[in-house]
């Protein structure tokens, strides 16, 4: 049984430049969960944990179907109350997040909700188990770029998105999404690869 590796199969997507670039997405669908806090934070790791609970458990019904895949990267999705630019501004603790991980195209609703009961039974104490949802997003066309280093660095390359963004009279239409392509366990800080990716449209032109 061949198992599918999304991060192999949809390689534009787990793939980012050094430079700013413009991308284009179809719909996708995820699993997610919502939540506000600091991502050191009890909560952020928790709600970690109950999304992986429910993603293994989606894994695990079909790869008794022998429709088998690989679990994909985390991703999250940030934002603040007011200008998003001035987020690391904001106190940790007021930062809001929703975590996503990509699912495969034929991954049914109800199996989601399946493997999010099942997984409710199986870790009782993890309560936010119960929040993890399922659902499509569709940010079509998109800015991103590659960042290098850790989390707190990342200021660096948005300062490189956002004129690109401009001089190409774009805006963002959506919210700073994150895709976590190093494992913490097993990288030094600097080393660490996070693609940055933000939702843009045209500016529209008001003729005077």
């Amino acid at each position: 049984m061949e198992k599918l590796d999304l991060a192999k199969t949809y390689k534009a997507y787990y793939t980012a430049s050094t430079k700013p670039e413009l991308v284009v997405f179809e719909p996708i669908s995820y699993v997610s969960i919502v939540g506000k806090g600091d991502p050191n934070g009890t909560i952020f790791a928790n709600a970690t944990e109950a999304l992986y609970s429910v993603a293994y458990g989606v894994k695990g019904h079909y790869k008794k179907l022998e429709k088998d895949f690989t679990v994909a990267k985390l991703e999250g999705q940030w934002w603040v109350d007011g200008d998003p630019r001035t987020a690391l501004e904001v106190p940790r603790e007021e930062w809001h997040w929703k975590l996503l991980i990509r699912m495969p195209t034929y991954v049914a609703g109800e199996v989601v909700e399946e493997a999010r009961t099942a997984a409710m039974v199986k870790k009782k104490e993890l309560k936010l188990i119960a929040n993890v949802g399922y659902e499509s997003l569709n940010e079509g066309t998109c800015v991103q770029m590659l960042h290098v280093g850790p989390y707190a660095t990342e200021p660096e390359t948005l300062s490189q998105m956002y004129p690109y963004i401009e001089q190409n009279q774009l805006r963002i239409c959506g919210l700073h999404h994150e895709i976590y392509l190093s494992d913490l366990r097993k990288i030094e800080p600097d080393k660490m690869k996070t693609i940055l990716r933000y939702p843009v449209e045209a500016v529209k032109v008001v003729m005077g």
